[in-house]
């Protein structure tokens, strides 16, 4: 993997690093964890180049457990999904997943949880890994949590780190592990073209990914946002089901509370990720964010009082939201309406229909007058973004010992200041020199 890695990097090969993939899915249950390269491409307008990161990690023995349970019954939890066999991998390649506690965590963002590797032909073919980043999910700031009720948020502050932990389990094996694409491998297809129906439409299957097309080459910038929407909710979808809740050790009504914070927690950020709509350029910024205000407007259209958002003004006379979740309407309004449109995503994906993909999700992701509304109290009430301050560990008197820094931009600085030598700068500083001199920076 390693002699992968370093071919990649001199090189710029990416079929090497695809090998270091390979290896890196091979190497089951370590201890320490780690995975480098140009990984995710959110930040890229277009979707296509990749940002650098890379993580160093130690397992959490006592969760991954947990995961581990979820993985050795995921092939009979993936039949719960709204889809049938013939839109599921024709073999489960049962993953690696563990939960990690971050050492050290290098890029623009820490995620809660992870699929890697990227590559779809690996993921569908070959295998993967899913880990849970427990360390960043219980980071959470204690400040007040706009627009719920006392109890809501009550509710909310008690159960996040527990609910967040399942939809994370559920999102990263679940979601993104699921779902057959329908391919030309060269001699044939790899389903039954006179056996499979649309599921929509009924009809048989028109369309599917030719030799060399991929998921992303097919649905481009768009991928992210709408790969993201279909793991979301099937984390929604599954955790209804009791069992499945009991796999991570939840039962009676701490169970069913965990349910609950988690659709109010998932649902709820559809309409504070509203921040992110680009309203002049009537776009969104950011993948997970457009993915979650689709849901919410999925949760919005399902009725009977589910869910809804009062504008109100605060005790200060400023403009408001009453955010309302009817925990009762879960299972009966909440889980069919999600389910239906968990199924439309798949169809899409599988059959690689681009035309009425984007036409679906762009439908929902949608922002109307009374949207732009709600946006603009979001951005009025929002609260600044959290910094993520990484320890170091020092050896003082031969023993080790761990050194924190304020969560504030000064700390984050001096974190970095001493975690690097003299000699790790000056590197960094020569190849900027020479960045300036053959590119005229």
């Amino acid at each position: 993997m390693i002699q992968k890695y370093i071919e990649h990097f001199k090189s710029g090969s990416l079929d090497a690093h695809k090998d270091a993939s390979r290896f890196w899915v091979k190497d089951v249950g370590p201890v320490v964890e780690s995975y480098i390269g140009f990984i995710e491409n959110y930040r890229d307008p277009a979707g296509a180049r990749a940002e650098f990161e890379g993580f160093v990690s130690c397992v959490n023995k006592e969760t991954s457990k947990k995961f581990s349970t979820l993985v050795s019954r995921a092939e009979e939890l993936l039949q719960r999904l709204p889809w049938g066999a013939d839109y599921e991998k024709d073999k489960f390649l049962k993953p690696d997943f563990t939960a990690l506690d971050i050492i050290y965590f290098g890029g623009s963002g820490i995620p809660a949880g992870i699929n890697i590797p990227n590559y779809d032909d690996i993921r569908q073919n070959e295998g993967f890994k899913n880990v849970s980043l427990g360390n960043v999910i219980s980071a959470v700031p204690k400040q007040k949590i706009e627009f719920l009720s006392a109890d809501d948020e009550a509710m909310y502050k008690k159960y996040f780190k527990e609910s967040f932990e399942v939809q994370v389990g559920l999102h990263e094996l679940l979601g993104h592990g699921s779902g057959k694409l329908f391919q030309n491998e060269g001699e044939k297809l790899n389903f039954d073209k006179n056996k499979v129906k649309h599921l929509i439409t009924g009809e048989p299957i028109k369309t599917w990914y030719e030799k060399g097309e991929t998921w992303s080459s097919k649905f481009g910038q768009l991928g992210n946002a709408y790969e993201e929407c279909r793991a979301e909710a099937v984390g929604y979808f599954l955790c209804c089901y009791p069992d499945i809740l009991q796999i991570f050790g939840y039962e009676g009504q701490v169970a069913d509370d965990i349910k609950y914070t988690n659709w109010l927690n998932e649902i709820r950020a559809g309409l504070v990720c509203l921040e992110f709509y680009q309203a002049d350029a009537k776009k969104w910024g950011q993948a997970h964010s457009f993915a979650r205000y689709v849901l919410l407007r999925i949760a919005l259209a399902a009725g009977q009082g589910f869910v809804s958002i009062e504008e109100c003004v605060d005790e200060n006379g400023k403009a408001d939201l009453k955010f309302n979740l009817d925990r009762n309407k879960i299972d009966s309004v909440g889980k069919p309406a999600v389910g239906d449109f968990l199924k439309q995503l798949q169809v899409y994906k599988s059959t690689g229909d681009f035309a009425g993909g984007s036409k679906l999700f762009n439908e929902w992701g949608a922002v109307g007058p009374r949207e732009l509304r709600w946006r603009e109290i979001v951005v009025a009430r929002r609260k600044p973004r959290r910094n993520f301050v990484q320890s170091n560990t020092v050896l003082t008197n031969g023993k080790v010992e761990l050194k924190t820094y304020p969560a504030t931009n000064a700390g984050v600085i001096q974190s970095v200041v001493e975690r690097y030598g003299e000699d790790a700068v000056n590197d960094a500083l020569n190849v900027w020199e020479k960045d300036v001199k053959i590119f005229g920076l």
